[in-house]
This record gives structure tokens, C-alpha cells and sequence, in this order.
């Protein structure tokens, strides 16, 4: 199993450093958290984040740096869930989950984010719960909450294996303690998260559902398919069952999601491989080549530096505005982001000049749906927030979501008074305070309607617009020329 466990470090590795110089936005989230730590701001309570507090604290063990430092740990993280699943399973689970990891939606995993990072609590926690051992695997499961919600599930599925109050007891004395992160860390992660997951953009979830498992599933038939050879232990169906539940929670299905469902289905797979003759085991391993295929050759072209792919265009803008500020600001200087492009706040590493991060907690329109819809959620507490953001005065302003949906645009929901514009990106406008305020900025509405007449700045969803109104406070034509800055 040792010589298994380096070759899979070794893929784990270099496919994880093909992306050294991208920041996909899964993981800039954490980072941007984690840099606003590092300038001595306490999440929660400093400011909005509204997941579970250790991925940023993860992130502090590498200075919450881009490019290497994360890409080793994420491959030091996959082998060590792939060594957990070759204890549960044997060598064929581990490989199946290293390819799993490896070969995947980028975007998915490659970023150490919360979805990820609750594979190994899943594994530990079935591992010692079949060992017998209720009360760590109890303090397993309630820890992995301080990294994702999803880890309610690992109770029901301990339970299978360990019936036993001491597994409840271990659950509840590692949850327990999560109230002394305060009301503010109730609010943000469970309140908003309940809003979240209740309200989605999906019309027909049964239809997307269906759609997506199966999409999964074709990528995935190396590890289902052996399944289909044998009986499977009430326990194990059991398993399966609870974690495609989870798939289901939230009713969105985004592909990290089914990370949760791919733990029990590497596992399981391992041994009904192993039972298999050779010639039926390594045709069915054969079935790897089906996302190795698909997303193999995304990995080498972004090895070799091309960013061209059209998944990265706004990272490609983000890296642009990012490089004008790391080159202009001064280290006093501050910086809000309006719409939710947390790349940017961790490629430029300055502190938050608010308390938030991004828009989703003062508009309350979601980054699932902002691109193409000004649809809140119904969120009391929204306008509140939005007058704290008034009050506060960044020393840069970044627009990242008007030229994407002018409805959506900054300047719709507080006051640009007092900042000038001083850089135009295909989707972000940067601004600088020239002249403070402070005072007191006027109240607004928190759906506000475009002041000049219907379908003024209705632009359709992805169009960059070359002109804006005058009135909407960006000058058509700057009154001194704007750089267009190239990273």
C-alpha cells in the first residue's frame, strides 16, 4: 500500500501544481477570510463569513498565499483521504478516489473548500465507527461541523455501525462548544445558510436532479459499475442512501456536492473489484479514461500557462484589477468588493474597509443567480446591513458586478460621492477615494428600481457595455483617460 500511496501523491501533485497560477473562486473565498485574520480581523464578528470557521484557518498554515503552498496541501490532503479509503476498502478505493479527485471539474478539485475538505471526516468517522469506537467517531462527526453543515449526516451514518449513547455523547460534546462562536456566527452560518439552501434557482429540482446524477454517474462509472457485481450489506445501501441525501440538500447539485456520495461509492466499489477476475477488474478500471479524457487535457493546457479557457475570463479581470492595486495602494489603504469576486480581495491582500466581503449579505441576491436576476431573498435583516455598508468609506471601491448586470451595478445601492473612477476591466470598474466624506450617507432601497425609466440599464445578462449612461454615475467618456491596465 506504501508504493500506492507515493504514486498517488505523485498524480495528486502534479496535477494540483498545473494550476499554480489559478485561483479558482471556491477556495478564494476561504482566502480572502484568511488574509482578513492575518490583518488581525476575527471572523463573524469583524466581519460576514458565512461558513464554518476552519478552511480560513487552514488556510493560515501557508500565509493564505496563492500558487504552490495550496496546491502541495491539496495533494498532501487527497493522499491522505485516499490512505483512509485504502484502510476501508483496500487499493482499489484508494486509487478510485485519488483518480475521483484528480480528474474532475477543476473549479471542484482542485480548491481545498468545504465540500473537499469533508471527505476525511467522512472516511474517519466510518472507519472508527466500524472499528468500534463510538466516542471518537462521536467527536469526529461533531468537529467536521466547524467545516461544513453537511457533516449532520455523519451522525445517522456513524449510527449504522455504532448504535451507542457514547457516539451520540462524542457528537454532541464536540457540537456543543460551537455556541460560544456567538450569536454572529449563528446568524451568518446557520441563519443565512438555512435562506441558502431554501431558496434556490433551480425550477424543476427533481428534472436537475436526475440530469446531473446522471451526468455524475457517466464520469463516475469506474466506481459504480462494480457495484452492480454484488449484494451490498443493508448498511452499506443505507450509506449510499444518506449521502445521495445530502447530494439533495440545498437543491442546487453543483458537482462538488457529490463529493459527499463519491466517499461510500469509492469504498464499497474496492472490494467488489477485488472479488472480480483480472480480465473484468481491469476492464472495468479502463472506465478511468472517461474523465481522465475529459479533463486531463484541461490540466495540461493550464500547466503551460495558457489561461485562455473561458472559465477563467473573470479570473483573468480579477488578476488585472488586483495588479493595479498591489501597484497603487498604500499599506494603510482598504477595500470592498461589490458582487462576489473574492479573488480579488486575496490577490490584492488588503484589509476589508467594511465589514463584509461581498454583496450577497447587503443586496441579498445570491452569486448563483446575480449574473441574470435582481430576485432577493426574503431576508428582515438585509437593510441593516446595507446601512452599515453606507457608513463605512473603503479606500478602494471595486464594482465587479455592474458591467455584468447594471441592475445589480454598485452605484444602485450606495452613494459613489467623494471616489473616482480610475479603472475600466471588461467586468469590474475600480474606484479610489479621492474626497472623504464624512458624513452619514443617505438611506436607499434594498431592491432599488433604475431611477431613469424602465429598461434604461436593462443590458442583457453577460454583456459587457462599452457606454454607460452618464446617469448612472460612470462617465461614458472619462474626463481624463482610464488605463486599461495589463497584468
Amino acid at each position: 500500500m506504501r508504493n500506492h500511496l507515493i504514486a498517488i501523491a505523485l498524480l495528486a501533485l502534479a496535477v494540483r501544481l498545473a494550476h499554480s497560477r489559478v485561483l479558482w473562486i471556491e477556495e478564494a473565498y476561504p482566502m480572502a477570510a484568511a488574509i482578513q485574520i492575518l490583518h488581525g480581523r476575527l471572523p463573524y464578528a469583524d466581519f460576514w463569513y458565512d461558513k464554518p470557521p476552519l478552511t480560513p484557518l487552514l488556510y493560515l498554515l501557508w500565509g493564505a498565499a496563492p500558487g504552490w503552498a495550496p496546491r502541495l496541501a491539496g495533494a498532501l490532503y487527497v493522499t491522505a483521504c485516499a490512505a483512509l479509503a485504502g484502510r476501508l476498502g483496500g487499493v482499489w478505493s484508494a486509487w478510485l478516489l485519488a483518480f475521483s479527485l484528480s480528474f474532475g471539474l477543476p473549479s471542484a478539485v482542485i480548491a481545498l473548500a468545504p465540500d473537499l475538505l469533508l471527505i476525511a471526516p467522512h472516511l474517519a468517522v466510518v472507519s472508527l465507527a466500524q472499528a468500534g469506537r463510538p466516542l471518537l467517531a462521536g467527536l469526529t462527526a461533531g468537529l467536521a461541523l466547524l467545516i461544513h453543515a453537511k457533516a449532520l449526516f455523519l451522525l445517522p451514518i456513524a449510527l449504522l455501525w455504532a448504535p451507542h449513547w457514547r457516539l451520540l455523547a462524542g457528537f454532541a460534546a464536540a457540537a456543543l462548544p460551537q455556541a460560544l462562536l456567538g450569536p454572529d456566527y449563528w446568524q451568518q452560518v446557520w441563519a443565512w445558510g438555512r435562506l441558502y439552501s431554501t431558496h434556490t434557482f433551480v425550477d424543476h429540482p427533481l428534472a436537475e436532479f436526475a440530469r446531473r446524477t446522471a451526468n455524475w454517474a457517466g464520469f463516475h462509472l469506474a466506481t459504480l459499475t462494480p457495484l452492480l457485481t454484488r449484494r451490498l450489506p443493508w448498511r452499506h445501501a443505507a450509506w449510499l442512501a444518506l449521502s445521495l441525501a445530502s447530494v439533495f440538500l440545498g437543491l442546487r447539485f453543483f458537482p462538488r456536492y457529490y463529493f459527499f456520495l463519491l466517499v461510500p461509492c469509492a469504498v464499497l466499489a474496492g472490494p467488489c473489484l477485488e472479488a472480480l477476475r483480472p480480465v473484468w477488474r481491469y476492464s472495468l478500471l479502463a472506465l478511468v479514461l472517461i474523465p481522465v479524457l475529459r479533463f486531463g487535457p484541461r490540466h495540461l493546457t493550464v500547466a503551460s500557462g495558457n489561461l485562455s479557457w473561458e472559465d477563467l475570463a473573470l479570473f483573468r479581470d480579477s488578476q488585472t484589477v488586483a495588479a493595479y492595486l498591489r501597484e497603487q495602494s498604500k499599506p494603510s489603504d482598504t477595500l470592498f468588493v461589490w458582487g462576489y469576486r473574492p479573488d480579488i480581495d486575496s490577490l490584492s491582500r488588503l484589509p476589508g474597509g467594511t465589514p463584509f466581503l461581498e454583496s450577497q449579505p447587503l443586496n441579498c441576491v445570491l452569486a448563483d443567480r446575480h449574473l441574470r436576476s435582481t430576485q432577493p431573498l426574503p431576508d428582515p435583516a438585509c437593510p441593516a446591513r446595507l446601512r452599515r455598508f453606507r457608513e463605512s468609506e473603503p479606500t478602494w471601491l471595486v464594482d465587479g458586478l455592474g458591467p455584468l448586470n447594471p441592475r445589480l451595478r454598485l452605484e444602485a445601492y450606495r452613494s459613489l460621492r467623494g471616489y473616482e473612477l480610475v479603472l475600466r476591466t471588461p467586468s469590474a470598474l475600480l474606484y479610489r477615494l479621492a474626497v472623504p466624506q464624512n458624513q452619514p450617507i443617505e438611506a436607499r432601497s434594498i431592491n432599488p428600481r433604475p431611477p431613469h425609466g424602465p429598461g434604461e440599464y436593462d443590458a442583457p445578462p453577460h454583456t459587457h457595455s462599452s457606454s454607460w449612461p452618464a446617469s448612472a454615475g460612470i462617465p461614458a467618456t472619462p474626463p481624463t483617460p482610464l488605463p486599461r491596465f495589463s497584468s
